[in-house]
């Protein structure tokens, strides 16, 4: 009753104010990160692709290490046919090389034969084809011929004809006879070298050949020599 008083507050107003309030700026930044963030919502469900689930995730991560595995592969595989690619193109241009080499082979023996027909005595009947040289032998009832021919004139063109064998010998029943054997069919340049065997009639020995090159069988006479058989 006597003791101190206190002094008396009088709102202005008539009532009291809150002991705290928030600061303006934190306010206005709480609402812009609220915006910000209903704003990237609003972006990713508006306009993005949708989210994936955890299972979808897992698939997605599943199809990326085959797709993976699958580049691995191929880019090995691909490795291996540059490999073979590589070998095929060696080994063609090692068979290049062989096939060239062949070929030049074969060139200087054709030089080489051409020179060595060159240095044949001439045919002494001549004629459109001389028979330069030739060599036959029977046995087991087959004839077999060795045959040059060379042409005597303009070789631009190849000429065709047959060369046909009369054969003079004994009979099987030890008379003299003469056969005609199946003729040879040729096309010749400068020169052709005739090789094979003809089938004699039973039992016949021939003895000589008389070798006629016709331009079709039994028709005009291009070439002719008689040439000795050899026993064996």
């Amino acid at each position: 009753m006597f003791g101190k008083s206190k002094p008396v507050v009088l709102e202005r107003y008539g009532r009291r104010r809150s002991p705290w309030l928030p600061p303006r700026w934190l306010v206005l930044l709480l609402i812009g990160i609220a915006a910000g963030a209903a704003g990237v919502l609003f972006v990713q469900e508006r306009y993005l692709p949708p989210r994936l689930s955890a299972s979808a995730g897992n698939d997605l991560q599943k199809a990326f290490a085959q797709a993976d595995a699958d580049r691995t592969r191929l880019k090995g595989e691909l490795a291996e046919t540059s490999r073979r690619l590589d070998a095929a193109l060696a080994d063609k241009k090692a068979a290049d090389e062989a096939l060239g080499a062949s070929r030049a082979a074969l060139d200087r023996q054709r030089v080489d034969l051409a020179s060595a027909i060159d240095a044949l005595p001439p045919d002494p009947r001549g004629g459109t084809v001389e028979v330069r040289a030739a060599q036959f032998s029977a046995k087991g009832g087959l004839l077999a011929y060795d045959v040059v021919l060379t042409r005597s004139r303009d070789t631009a063109r190849p000429l065709t004809g047959v060369m046909q064998f009369n054969v003079a010998g004994e009979s099987a029943r030890g008379g003299e006879a003469n056969a005609t054997l199946k003729p040879v069919e040729l096309s010749i340049g400068s020169h052709q070298v005739l090789r094979g065997s003809l089938a004699l009639p039973e039992g016949f020995r021939p003895r000589q050949t008389t070798i006629q090159v016709l331009d079709r069988v039994g028709g005009r006479a291009l070439g002719m020599r008689v040439m000795q058989v050899q026993a064996r």
